[in-house]
């Protein structure tokens, strides 16, 4: 699709071009992703970070994945928010924060979940975070089905294509 093979694809060319010759160039996604946001090397940070959010995105989406989160991330989630519905609402209204162009993560901090919203290609991730689970709440993420209803995509994501299993991984559950 659009998202996929334009979107996502263009953030690893312009990183590629940005990265050819420089010490970026040998190192992993990851490691460009936290260097150059300690830099400050915006132009590099842009491409890096959308890249690797993107990563992480498409990884934990399948349909037809586990409906409802189990084990340790389901208690997780219940002493954080209540119950899935409730996370779905607040990652909802979290989103509908993100002023502009971001995302919205479901971060592990000391094993107790949190939501965060970061604009542009920032993540938790470039600063030492955990996310569990990204929303890509950029325009392009949503606007070809849901024109400039936020809250429908990020309420469709939630309860149609984020595969728990995934996310109960990266928890370490």
């Amino acid at each position: 699709g659009l998202h996929y093979g334009k979107h996502h694809k263009a953030y690893f060319d312009a990183l590629n071009k940005l990265a050819a010759g420089t010490p970026y160039e040998a190192m992993t996604l990851a490691e460009v992703v936290v260097k150059s946001a300690a830099a400050k090397d915006q132009a590099v940070f842009n491409q890096a970070g959308q890249a690797w959010n993107h990563n992480l995105y498409w990884e934990q989406l399948t349909p037809g994945g586990p409906k409802a989160p189990q084990g340790r991330l389901a208690d997780a989630i219940g002493e954080a928010f209540g119950d899935q519905a409730a996370l779905v609402k607040a990652t909802t209204d979290a989103a509908g924060k993100v002023f502009g162009s971001g995302w919205v993560w479901l971060v592990a901090d000391a094993g107790k979940l949190t939501l965060v919203g970061t604009s542009n290609a920032d993540s938790p991730f470039a600063h030492g975070g955990q996310p569990l689970f990204g929303i890509d709440v950029w325009e392009h993420a949503y606007y070809l089905d849901y024109q400039n209803r936020r809250a429908d995509h990020v309420k469709a994501v939630m309860e149609s294509l984020v595969n728990w299993s995934v996310v109960s991984d990266r928890l370490g559950a």
